[in-house]
């Protein structure tokens, strides 16, 4: 058996967790992002990651498998649907960004153009969905140096040239003080946009599945995972903090703060010219992510649903290929009416930030049932063989929990960095969202499945070429 060691675990985790996305959400605190990212990476990134692993080690299949033995089977199927169903919110969060980004190259001011990133959102998403369906075994390598390309390099540039700009006597656009360290306490409403961070965490246990691919996992696997914690914290804060230097607060776009930043620190150094460089690279990335993670959770969806019966025949069927191209174009025609949310909602940072926290909200479900069901396994089969034991499970799995709870309740708030929201519309909107298709949604079809929805003969497709999403896409 060859065995993966633990500086190599940290860097699968670093590179399927770490992204420039999001620093543009916590530039707009300035130095208080620091304080915003390691608290939840203590109190759900760690405990997140450790759980998981004990959950990987000891029973083999996802999320369905831990939530189906440590609870039951019909709360199987809704952490495994609400693994799917962030998706749907997700690709267009995703895309949005590549929308703005992919304005840098050709006409900054479309940064900031609903139909300009409605239609990007769409071309985008339904060329991935016929590149999927053909299950071209090429588009995994695309995510493959997405860390690289996409992250590391630009990353790194912008850190660097963030630097200079202060060391050649620029001030700072956002106060670098002691007294800046914690975020202004406005009530609930200034830390909403903390949310944002458990949905950038999102994903840490997706490699929890190569614990049992470890010599010593007992000591190896919490290394990694420090390891690999201190890497994603580098890679999410000093870019969020050139950002601040660079870009004041008032006039940062959440879809286009990375090439706002870019382009500015050019500027000073009269190297716009790498705008749209750096703009083709981060694009590059991210479509690379999307293609490889696309067909990935609807695929652990069809699978659990083909074996219990828990989705109509029609989404049930595949191409040739053995992709399950009816649940991806159902999807997608849900994805595009949600890009239209981008052209009617008149600020793009709005919509972009609402439709990240219904992603995160839906996320946070799978996660609450994960906790409870580590808590129910380690009572009910204290014995059962494990690879993995995570120390003080109980405690980890009622931070966990609470901060996860904590963050899907104050998600329903409007940030007051964005006080133009309606407190009420908003809340109707993240709660329709959140709550109809993550918990409504999955109830109607359990309720209305069939007998003859179940087709366990064929639960294990044909190979496909379709690249697989890690773990936590196929459980």
């Amino acid at each position: 058996m060859v065995f993966i060691s633990w500086i190599a675990l940290a860097l699968m985790t670093t590179s399927s967790v770490a992204s420039l996305r999001p620093a543009p959400t916590m530039a707009v605190y300035g130095l208080a992002s620091v304080f915003l990212y390691v608290v939840p990476a203590i109190v759900f990134l760690l405990p997140t990651s450790l759980v998981s692993a004990e959950l990987a080690s000891g029973w083999k299949g996802g999320v369905y498998k831990w939530v189906s033995a440590g609870i039951s089977k019909p709360m199987g199927f809704l952490a495994v649907w609400c693994q799917f169903a962030m998706t749907i919110f997700y690709y267009p969060t995703l895309l949005g960004f590549v929308a703005s980004t992919l304005a840098y190259v050709f006409n900054p001011a479309l940064a900031s153009n609903g139909v300009w990133t409605a239609l990007v959102i769409m071309v985008c998403y339904w060329s991935g969905v016929f590149i999927s369906s053909r299950g071209t075994k090429s588009v995994a390598g695309l995510a493959g140096g997405g860390l690289i390309i996409g992250t590391l390099i630009p990353g790194a540039i912008l850190v660097i040239l963030g630097a200079v700009f202060l060391g050649q006597g620029n001030p700072s656009a956002a106060p670098m003080t002691a007294a800046n360290l914690l975020p202004q306490w406005a009530g609930l409403a200034s830390l909403v946009l903390i949310v944002n961070n458990f949905l950038s965490y999102s994903g840490m246990e997706m490699n929890a599945v190569h614990v049992s691919d470890m010599r010593n996992p007992g000591k190896e696997f919490p290394k990694a995972m420090f390891l690999a914690m201190g890497l994603v914290l580098m890679i999410f804060i000093l870019p969020a903090l050139a950002i601040s230097w660079i870009v004041p607060a008032d006039q940062l776009s959440l879809t286009a703060g990375v090439m706002q930043a870019f382009d500015m620190v050019f500027a000073t150094f009269g190297w716009q010219w790498l705008t749209p460089i750096i703009g083709i690279m981060l694009v590059t990335a991210s479509l690379g992510g999307m293609l490889t993670w696309l067909a990935g959770p609807s695929r652990g969806l069809l699978l659990i649903s083909r074996e219990e019966g828990y989705l109509p025949p029609f989404l049930q069927k595949m191409n040739k290929n053995g992709v399950q191209q009816n649940l991806l174009v159902t999807q997608g025609l849900v994805t595009t009416v949600i890009a239209l949310g981008y052209a009617l909602i008149p600020d793009v940072s709005s919509a972009y930030w609402i439709f990240s926290v219904i992603t995160t909200q839906v996320y946070l479900i799978m996660y609450l049932l994960m906790f409870v069901a580590a808590v129910r396994l380690r009572r009910r089969h204290p014995d059962h063989p494990r690879g993995y034991r995570a120390p003080m499970l109980l405690s980890l799995c009622g931070v966990g929990f609470t901060a996860s709870l904590a963050a899907l309740l104050v998600g329903f708030i409007p940030p007051s960095q964005f006080g133009g929201e309606n407190p009420i519309v908003y809340f109707f909107i993240v709660a329709g969202g959140a709550l109809g298709l993550g918990l409504l949604v999955p109830f109607l079809f359990y309720k209305l499945r069939k007998p003859s929805w179940k087709q366990p003969a064929a639960a294990e497709p044909e190979a496909t070429d379709t690249p697989e999403a890690p773990e936590v896409a196929t459980s």
